[in-house]
């Protein structure tokens, strides 16, 4: 097989977007992705930065036109300013978008120089503009640093787009709270349905699941919502808000499987290959990466990964329990 191939899984499904966790370090300890007192991988386990850039050049070669940086938090990774020069090196030469999902509390430092190196959006996380809930919730963080994060950003060029995983009995009643203040400020919002990942206890995720549909159900008594057909690359599902003109996404792993059109797919932090969010299955790309210098080996384990891709996963709350997988999500990047 010639290695200009693209990827496609079994499923006549290009890949064409890669997800890779930078590292699993954060500065935030948010309750429904990390345990308060952590214990981070031993650095000799993570991808060195020369290690990323091979690994993201390898699928930039076998297709992948769109990457994101994740973490943890992607921009607490020492030197990581070097990694997305390297990556921004291939943008118009098989990448088409470098972008990266942040909890914004680095942005106020690195919003220009990301700029400057051609990322033009990021996402960034933030569920509540209460100051005291957003302590609560990210147990380490501060609502004012991570809202000068997103004016530099603003500044700088940058698209912002807010995610928001929409948790039971925390953010139910900032609901138009949120989706006024990002109309007002011209950034784009998503919802997210709170995923069971990671090791939180079943009770917590099934007391945190707030479904979007009854979300969206709530924004439509007061908003016209006309749905949008496009597509970011991503599992979003758009609509337009008529009176304001804003969009609003909806990522909805639980009430409504997007995987017939999934396109991508997730490196962590240590090399291995998650080729679904929300399946255990993954494939070890950190020891081809190690044991030679030649791209080849590597390729081939990411062509023979991809064609074990699953059709789809197995989220569920319906049934009383919460089908978690086994890793935090720090561990796999979102």
């Amino acid at each position: 097989m010639a290695e200009t191939t693209p990827l496609i899984d079994p499923f006549a499904r290009p890949i064409t977007y890669l997800r890779v966790s930078v590292t699993d370090r954060c500065d935030f300890r948010c309750t429904y992705c990390m345990a308060e007192h952590m214990q981070f991988l031993p650095k000799a386990e993570l991808l060195t930065l020369e290690e990323l850039e091979r690994l993201c050049g390898a699928f930039v070669d076998l297709g992948v036109r769109k990457l994101r940086i994740t973490g943890g938090e992607p921009l607490v990774r020492r030197n990581i300013l070097s990694f997305f020069e390297a990556m921004a090196g291939r943008l118009g030469q098989g990448l088409d978008e470098l972008t990266l999902t942040t909890n914004g509390s680095q942005l106020a430092r690195f919003a220009a120089p990301l700029a400057a190196l051609g990322v033009r959006r990021v996402n960034v996380s933030l569920d509540t503009l209460d100051p005291d809930r957003f302590a609560a919730i990210t147990r380490w963080g501060r609502l004012a640093q991570v809202l000068d994060g997103i004016r530099a950003a603003q500044d700088a060029g940058l698209r912002v787009k807010i995610n928001t995983v929409a948790l039971k009995g925390f953010n139910e009643d900032e609901l138009f709270t949120l989706v006024d203040w990002c109309a007002a400020e011209g950034h784009d919002l998503t919802f997210i349905e709170v995923m069971p990942m990671g090791e939180m206890g079943d009770e917590l995720r099934l007391d945190q699941y707030w479904a979007l549909s009854d979300l969206r159900a709530r924004l439509a008594e007061r908003l016209t919502l006309t749905p949008l057909a496009e597509r970011t690359g991503g599992p979003a599902r758009y609509v337009r808000v008529e009176e304001t003109g804003a969009k609003i996404g909806f990522i909805t792993p639980l009430t409504h499987n997007f995987c017939e059109s999934c396109n991508r797919v997730r490196v962590t932090c240590t090399g291995e290959l998650f080729m679904c969010l929300g399946q255990e299955d993954r494939a070890d790309l950190r020891s081809p990466l190690r044991a030679s210098l030649d791209e080849a080996p590597l390729k081939a384990a990411i062509r023979a990964a991809i064609a074990r891709k699953p059709k789809g996963h197995d989220f569920d709350y319906s049934r009383g329990v919460a089908g978690t997988t086994s890793r935090h999500m720090s561990h796999t990047g979102g």
